[in-house]
């Protein structure tokens, strides 16, 4: 190994120890240990070691093709205590301002869709609603006056009939008439317990929905 070979290894070394201080307190800072189980921890831990690991491997090889030496271990822990006590404040700052801004920047970009395209589409769908009810409302109003229309109409039609139907019935027997409202006395007996029976089902039907 030449010596520019191992001044490169040195630097490249010192470099992996700041890196290595940098990537263990932004580990940290996203890891928080006190809110995670302790397994989910230990394998994190793991992992992150193996990466770091991997990547010290990976620059090693790339400078002289993977010899290791104990001075690089020296480089290591010299750029470890050169960023402890040289550059952790400014890259914690640094880390948590850029934190900070991601946070932001995403509460911007939420606010904005919610604007842009929910809030919209949210107007939209009401005034649709708005427009289909006042659609009903039209429609149902109008046949409903059609049919009052309608229903006068035959009424006054029906006036000479039912002044047939009145001389008619004055004609008829006694005897008969009794039988004819006995008849509908049980017929109106019929539609009244059909009518009772029928609020009885749909109220037990709205108690059925309403419990579920």
């Amino acid at each position: 190994m030449t010596l520019t070979t191992q001044l490169y290894t040195m630097l490249a070394m010192i470099g992996m120890g700041a890196w290595l201080g940098a990537a263990i307190d932004t580990y940290g800072r996203f890891l928080k240990r006190e809110k995670r189980a302790k397994w989910v921890v230990f394998i994190h831990d793991i992992l992150f070691w193996l990466l770091q690991a991997l990547i010290g491997f990976y620059v090693l090889l790339r400078v002289n093709e993977g010899e290791i030496r104990f001075y690089i271990l020296i480089a290591l822990v010299c750029g470890f205590a050169a960023y402890q006590s040289l550059f952790r404040y400014f890259y914690l700052n640094l880390l948590e301002s850029i934190i900070q801004l991601v946070i932001n920047l995403y509460r911007f970009l939420e606010k904005m869709v919610r604007m842009l395209i929910v809030k919209p589409i949210q107007l939209l769908v009401q005034a649709l609603i708005v427009l289909l009810l006042g659609i009903w409302k039209f429609l149902y109003s109008t046949v409903r006056f059609l049919l009052l229309v309608i229903w006068r109409i035959v009424k006054i039609c029906s006036l000479p009939f039912r002044w047939i139907l009145m001389l008619v019935w004055k004609l008829v027997p006694n005897v008969v008439k009794k039988y004819l409202h006995i008849v509908f006395k049980k017929l109106e007996g019929f539609f009244t317990l059909v009518k009772n029976r029928k609020h009885s089902i749909i109220n037990r039907v709205k108690n059925f929905w309403k419990k579920r």
